[in-house]
């Protein structure tokens, strides 16, 4: 794999937004999904694929250049006899996670689910012979958790991904012909077809990889990817799933969420963003490694600290974001510890001070020096990431009536000046990556 409200935005970056939402109505079953997955605020991305018993990432096939012939032997040899559907979801459930995205398809175009469009998936071709995404769906339901799939647009094996776009081209695939690209299209209708058939009520498909064949504009890229085609078919087979593309953009005309990648909404700080267009109207996700690979890689040690992954998902939510934090599998099936370590860390974080970051809204400051704010209704959650002993908020024309820290519970002491309102904090005591002070005011905030 490889945008806080923009209040003011030049027309020549918002126009081809406008445009593209122009033209398609969402159903009600899709606002009120809309409306439900914005309250999430945290949920779990999973790259797992045959890429994983090479244990360097899921872009192994693309990096090392390997031959498609060679590399889809692994298939063979896929047997994760350690998975477990109902242990992942209660760990993640213990992690305080609402929903899960898992890849069904990623760019080496193994289905990761039991697809009658292909032999090349992990029903037919590896020896487990179990559907893990059917698996997977059937725990969720038992648990209360949302199902998401990632599904790949392109395709670095299949001989009708022609012609070729701008990675792949080392797996040894004779090309194709004039009718190949409408074949592929349709390969990929069937399957999306059987995802929003076989595996129960999907809350959203995020997609990755249009960003691999590009037109003369967005526009004209939609078209070459036949967006329009798909997105209608996902809407009438399950009008509440909401569509997501991590195609570093604004949105294509039928998208119901808008994806970050790596970044926080309004920033660029991979360089991935094409341009800082931050939709006003759709909920909003963020995602990121928990350490530095998306697939499993064996030497990759570098994980994020618990403090830190929590203060991310507390700047997702201040910013109006939903935190997707993704975990590679290893090939057996098992989660790494590491992994599962932090998950409990933030979800016992979250069950003492969740009620600052469930069902919250965009803050009013911004990103501070300090730290950021999230709030609902008339309740202001100010969240102090520094050592300062006291913050302004510039909440003004409305009077806050109570503060308490939600660490200790006692009260703390509070000042309306000219600018907005000024809180002092308690110091510090234990474990503590995010002071929380709750400002209770007498209207609601706008």
């Amino acid at each position: 794999m490889k945008k806080i409200i923009v209040l003011a935005l030049a027309a020549v970056l918002a126009a081809p937004f406008i445009r593209a939402q122009e033209t398609y109505t969402p159903a009600p079953e899709n606002i009120e999904a809309r409306k439900e997955f914005a309250k999430h605020r945290f949920g779990i991305f999973i790259h797992w694929g045959i890429y994983s018993m090479m244990a360097d990432g899921e872009w192994i096939m693309n990096n090392r250049d390997l031959k498609y012939d060679e590399y889809s032997r692994l298939a063979a040899g896929f047997y994760p006899s350690k998975f477990n559907a109902e242990e992942w979801v209660k760990v993640f459930k213990a992690a305080g996670a609402k929903y899960i995205t898992i890849t069904s398809r990623h760019h080496d175009g193994f289905s990761m689910f039991g697809t009658k469009a292909s032999p090349y998936n992990i029903v037919n071709a590896t020896p487990f012979k179990r559907d893990v995404i059917k698996e997977l769906s059937e725990a969720c339901a038992k648990e209360g958790i949302k199902l998401h799939f990632y599904y790949s647009h392109l395709d670095w094996g299949r001989n009708d991904y022609f012609p070729l776009g701008n990675t792949g081209h080392s797996a040894g695939r004779p090309e194709g012909d004039d009718t190949s690209w409408n074949h592929y299209i349709d390969f990929m209708c069937t399957q999306l077809s059987e995802l929003l058939t076989n595996y129960g009520p999907i809350e959203g498909l995020w997609f990755d990889g249009v960003w691999d064949k590009r037109g003369k504009d967005f526009e004209e890229q939609g078209k070459i990817w036949q967006i329009e085609k798909q997105y209608k078919l996902i809407h009438s087979l399950q009008p509440a799933c909401i569509i997501g593309n991590n195609h570093h953009h604004g949105n294509f005309a039928g998208e119901d969420m808008q994806i970050f990648e790596k970044d926080l909404p309004g920033k660029n700080t991979t360089g991935f963003v094409e341009d800082n267009v931050v939709s006003d109207t759709l909920p909003l996700e963020t995602c990121e490694t928990i350490n530095n690979s998306w697939g499993y890689s064996m030497d990759d040690d570098s994980y994020k600290s618990k403090e830190d992954l929590i203060r991310y998902l507390v700047k997702a939510a201040g910013n109006g974001a939903n935190f997707l934090l993704n975990i590679g599998p290893r090939p057996d099936g098992t989660l790494p510890e590491e992994s599962v370590e932090r998950l409990l860390a933030i979800g016992q974080w979250l069950e003492k001070y969740g009620e600052s970051v469930y069902e919250t809204q965009r803050g009013c400051t911004g990103e501070m020096p300090w730290g950021i704010t999230t709030q609902k209704d008339n309740v202001l959650y100010i969240h102090n990431f520094s050592n300062c002993g006291a913050v302004l908020v510039p909440v003004k024309g409305n009077k806050a009536v109570s503060a308490v820290c939600l660490q200790g519970g006692e009260k703390v002491t509070f000042k309306q000046v000219d600018e907005g309102i000024v809180v002092s904090f308690p110091a510090c005591t234990g474990d503590c990556p995010d002071r929380i002070v709750k400002v209770t005011f007498k209207k609601d905030l706008n």
